[in-house]
């Protein structure tokens, strides 16, 4: 009788084990299916309404990064600035994206290099990399992060702006994350891009 009753324990806990996971299975699959891929122009409006649908690939449907992906060159207050930029597709972990990869190369006017990621060969190193458009789409954000001392910020937000009758044209904005940092930055520390100025670029 005993052993009867363990036995029908053990068919319950079962039946009870494959059922939770059946559950789970089903919840999955409904999420799943419900999750669709969308444009990063509808993202990145949706974003600013909180009106987002579950979606889990951000995809450039429109190939709206396409026309960044060059090397842009330009000049600002005695420095050479060289920016590259290329189109990652489906990269992520719980959320797909296509996004912008950028590579920095900064020299003085005697050409000594000031900051250089042009060579760096893994794309996570390279600390620039693209976030979605502004919810207006006239400008994509581009989330960047370079050297610092303790004590100074060097990371941010850099935008890009392409305007349609010039596309050989291009417009950066760095604009920089005012966190909270222990230490007191030195006087002779220089952000990587100077902060809220904006710099020409042409397309090479």
């Amino acid at each position: 009788m005993l052993i009867k009753q363990i036995q029908s324990n053990q068919i319950v806990q079962t039946k009870i084990y494959i059922m939770k996971h059946i559950l789970i299975i089903l919840i999955l699959t409904t999420i799943s299916y419900n999750a669709q891929t969308v444009s990063l122009e509808a993202a990145a409006q949706c974003r600013a309404t909180s009106n987002c649908p579950n979606f889990n690939y951000i995809k450039d449907i429109n190939n709206s990064l396409n026309k960044y992906i060059s090397t842009w060159k330009g000049n600002y207050n005695g420095k050479i600035y060289e920016l590259n930029f290329i189109k990652k597709i489906n990269i992520g972990e719980d959320i797909k994206k296509d996004k912008l990869i950028g590579r920095i190369k900064i020299t003085d006017s005697n050409g000594n290099i000031i900051y250089n990621t042009f060579y760096e060969s893994d794309d996570a190193q390279t600390r620039f990399k693209g976030d979605n458009f502004q919810p207006d789409l006239k400008a994509y954000m581009m989330n960047f992060t370079g050297d610092s001392p303790q004590g100074c910020i060097n990371y941010g937000t850099v935008y890009l702006r392409i305007k349609p009758e010039t596309p050989n044209k291009m417009s950066i904005l760095y604009l920089a994350d005012y966190d909270i940092v222990q230490g007191e930055c030195p006087n002779s520390f220089v952000s990587t891009f100077p902060e809220k100025q904006t710099i020409s670029l042409i397309k090479q």
